[in-house]
């Protein structure tokens, strides 16, 4: 067995990043109510919090730049993302709502990737990962 790296990526504001599909309006929010106009609508143009579109409308917008990216989406587990590495070795990104963990042989490959997605995302780097959706990971 080889050494593998495991880095740890988080998303700022994730569901933020969502492309909305159809025409949705909301009432305005408090605080923000327009004097003479308290019965008009807000139409959205970006997903937010608390929109039930939002998780769906952020995973197809990651999706697709995975696949972009030349990367594939296991057929196993769609959260899965994986590409064949020119000296025959693999990466893996595991994509848990907006935690990220990013496996493979070469740490250059791992810097590759997380430059790519904080090009297109807002990303916080955690790096060498220690602890994911509540299991501690040592190695030694």
């Amino acid at each position: 067995m080889y050494d593998l790296e495991l880095e740890q990526l988080d998303v700022k504001t994730t569901f933020l990043h969502g492309e909305l599909e159809e025409q949705i309006y909301m009432k305005q929010p408090e605080g923000f109510k327009i004097e003479e106009k308290e019965d008009h609508v807000c139409l959205l143009k970006k997903s937010l919090y608390g929109l039930k579109q939002s998780p769906r409308q952020w995973y197809k917008r990651f999706d697709s730049f995975m696949l972009g990216h030349g990367y594939s989406r296991s057929m196993y587990d769609s959260c899965v993302y994986f590409q064949k590495l020119t000296d025959g070795s693999f990466i893996y990104l595991l994509l848990y709502v907006d935690d990220m963990l990013i496996v493979a042989k070469n740490l250059i490959e791992i810097y590759t990737l997380k430059s790519q997605l904080n090009s297109e995302f807002e990303m916080k780097d955690l790096g060498a990962v220690k602890k994911i959706l509540g299991m501690e990971i040592k190695r030694d």
